[in-house]
């Protein structure tokens, strides 16, 4: 039975390295063609950012659904927040690990046109963390959590298919998004901090967690902190980012009252 699912798992994963790759390779710049006539015009480099980010936002709905149910209706990984069942979350991790392969691949293989060294940081110790769920069923709970933060990745990637497509950072669809980008990447990703550090908390020192070992306990830990530096990191930049839209709708209502009056 359990090496039956072992091979579903891997199954899973191949299958999402597989999808990741069609949709980059393939059928990201079918679609995208078809839905906007601005994709045919952008240059090479821009093509290869386009699809990279477009696999980005289906994997993100994909898992991001997933952990919610799992957060939400798991009952034997919510009881157990370190040694719970882990196989329901297993295939979501499946699912991510063979998307965090996939790009980390294309981004050395187009590094000039998507290279990105946090990125790269990013990958790799989510895929070391995610070792110790798929290899020896622990953490299960704490790593699904850490995948709420997927939810913030669709406006993020909206926001830069605005960008190269021209659309003025003042037009409605941008403000809208902007405005939806920074919020959802603040509550997915920096509000739900204090709930996933007093969970550690509560953890800590327990007879589960000394069962971890070593080797576990500092992947959970290291993981866990690297992560969310560079979440404080991006959420700075965005907020920058959101404050000089903000600006720019202040300034369009001020014209917009002067030439009112001039008229």
């Amino acid at each position: 039975m359990m090496a039956a699912f072992n091979k579903l798992i891997l199954g899973v994963g191949v299958s999402s390295f597989a999808v990741s790759q069609l949709l980059f390779h393939v059928l990201s710049s079918w679609v995208s063609a078809r839905v906007t006539s601005g994709f045919n015009n952008l240059d090479q480099k821009k093509k290869i950012e386009w699809n990279s980010r477009t696999v980005s936002t289906f994997h993100a709905l994909v898992v991001g659904a997933f952990c919610l149910y799992i957060l939400l209706y798991d009952e034997a990984v919510n009881a157990d927040r370190v040694w719970g069942d882990p196989s329901i979350v297993k295939l979501n991790l499946a699912i991510t690990t063979g998307y965090l392969i996939s790009d980390l691949l294309l981004i050395i293989f187009y590094w000039k046109a998507i290279g990105d060294i946090f990125f790269v940081i990013h990958h790799l110790v989510a895929l070391y963390a995610y070792y110790f769920v798929l290899a020896r069923g622990l953490l299960a709970y704490f790593a699904n959590f850490r995948l709420l933060a997927e939810f913030s990745t669709p406006f993020v990637n909206q926001r830069w298919f605005f960008e190269v497509l021209g659309y003025p950072k003042s037009s409605t669809g941008n403000i809208i998004n902007g405005v939806l980008m920074t919020v959802v990447f603040f509550l997915a990703r920096i509000a739900v901090m204090p709930v996933y550090y007093s969970h550690v908390a509560v953890e800590y020192g327990t007879e589960p967690f000394h069962r971890l070992g070593f080797a576990a306990q500092s992947a959970w830990f290291i993981s866990s902190i690297v992560l969310d530096v560079m979440n404080l990191m991006w959420m700075v930049k965005i907020t920058k980012g959101c404050y000089k839209v903000v600006c720019l709708i202040g300034q369009e209502e001020v014209k917009a009252h002067k030439n009112g009056k001039s008229d």
